[in-house]
Order: C-alpha cells, then sequence, then structure tokens
C-alpha cells in the first residue's frame, strides 16, 4: 500500500496544482450561487478522478503474472504514457502567451455566472476526467498504482482514495479561503484567479514534462 501510494503521489500533486480548475472554482465563488456551485464542482471533481484512477488501477492491476510482480505491458504502458505527457508539455511551452499577451479563455469562463449545480459538478467531471491533460495525468496515476499493487484490490482502493484527496486539495484550497477570509476573500481570489490563468500554460508545460520524464523512468525500470 505504502509504494502504491509513494509511487502515485507525484502525480496527484500534478493534478492538484493544475490551474484551470483552480480558476473555475475560484469564478464560482464570485458567482451568484456561491457556494452550491463550487461545492458541486468540488464533489463532482473529487468523484470523477476517484472514479477514474480507481478503474484504471483495477484494471491494470488485476492483470497481472503468476508471479504477483507486475506485468511487463505495464512498464509499456508507463512509457507511452510518458511520452504523451512529455508530447503535450512540449506543446504546452511552445503554445504560451509571449511578453505581455493574454491567454484565451474557455468559453466555459464567461458562463460560469449562470451556472446551477448541476453544471457546475458537469464541468468539474469535463476538467478532471475528460480535458487531455488531466486525463493523461490520472491514467497516469491509476498505472503507477497499478505497478506498485498489482493485484491488491485492498491497497489499490486506499492508494486510489489517497490520490483523489490530494488531487482535490487545489479546488479545496479556494473555497478554504472563502470560508476563513469572508468578505475579504475577494480580492485575494481575484489574485489568485490572474496569477493561475496568465500562466496556466507554462505551469502545466512544466508539470506534464516533468512528470512525463518519472512515468518514463519509472516503465523502463519495468522492463
Amino acid at each position: 500500500m505504502g509504494a502504491a501510494i509513494g509511487q502515485s503521489l507525484p502525480v496527484a500533486v500534478g493534478v492538484l496544482i493544475s490551474p484551470l480548475p483552480i480558476v473555475a472554482v475560484v469564478l464560482m465563488l464570485v458567482s451568484g450561487r456561491a457556494r452550491a456551485n463550487a461545492l458541486a464542482f468540488v464533489v463532482g471533481w473529487f468523484v470523477a478522478v476517484l472514479a477514474l484512477v480507481a478503474v484504471v488501477a483495477l484494471v491494470a492491476g488485476n492483470a497481472t503474472p503468476d508471479d504477483g510482480g507486475p506485468a511487463t505491458w505495464t512498464g509499456w504502458l508507463k512509457i507511452v504514457l510518458g511520452v504523451l505527457l512529455v508530447a503535450l508539455g512540449v506543446r504546452q511551452w511552445r503554445g504560451r502567451p509571449r511578453g505581455d499577451a493574454e491567454p484565451p479563455a474557455p468559453a466555459w469562463m464567461a458562463a460560469i455566472e449562470r451556472f446551477t449545480p448541476a453544471r457546475s459538478a458537469g464541468l468539474a467531471v469535463l476538467l478532471g476526467a475528460v480535458n487531455p491533460k488531466n486525463l493523461l495525468l490520472v491514467v497516469s496515476g491509476g498505472a503507477a498504482i497499478a505497478a506498485a499493487a498489482p493485484g491488491d484490490t485492498s491497497a489499490t482502493v486506499v492508494a486510489a482514495l489517497v490520490f483523489a484527496v490530494v488531487a482535490s486539495a487545489g479546488v479545496v484550497t479556494p473555497v478554504v479561503i472563502y470560508v476563513a477570509l469572508g468578505s475579504r476573500a475577494g480580492p485575494v481570489l481575484d489574485e489568485l484567479r490572474s496569477w493561475m490563468v496568465r500562466n496556466n500554460a507554462a505551469i502545466m508545460a512544466v508539470l506534464l514534462l516533468v512528470l512525463g520524464a518519472k512515468m518514463l523512468g519509472d516503465g523502463i525500470s519495468v522492463l
């Protein structure tokens, strides 16, 4: 269990600091349905990440050789995921805004003021388990858990829960700031949103490159 948590923890931290989901929560906290929408987003995010990482880890972990060690194909899976993460990281870096150029804002940002809790939860699922960058990261986390705890269902489930909790800390942080600071939270959240939007591409590029290199190394070590 400890090995599964330890192997997947760096990837969970990568999901934790993904900028756009944090920006989404911040925008919800300054909308008309602040508490309901933000809570729906956090719950939707946690469930989506937990479901995806658990399914990947259980399916991959149960396809193990008789000796109980990690299957060779899990090494190849990590290598493929590593290559995809590195390629996506390079693409993010090359597409980052230059100088004082403003990064393009996703269309959903302008519509958040009109969101209901159901739409907030739906956006959380899209950003947490469908968005290509997060999808690759969460699948990588599931592959790391499977390789570290092959065939051990209880360890896999606990590691998946820990992964989802850590990965959700980023979207929970703005809610904690909102509750703790009350009326003073507005300027802090707005500054956080501006910084995250402005540096989204650079943050994700570094994350994807570092985690991609880790997955490549882990995959090669299995072979």
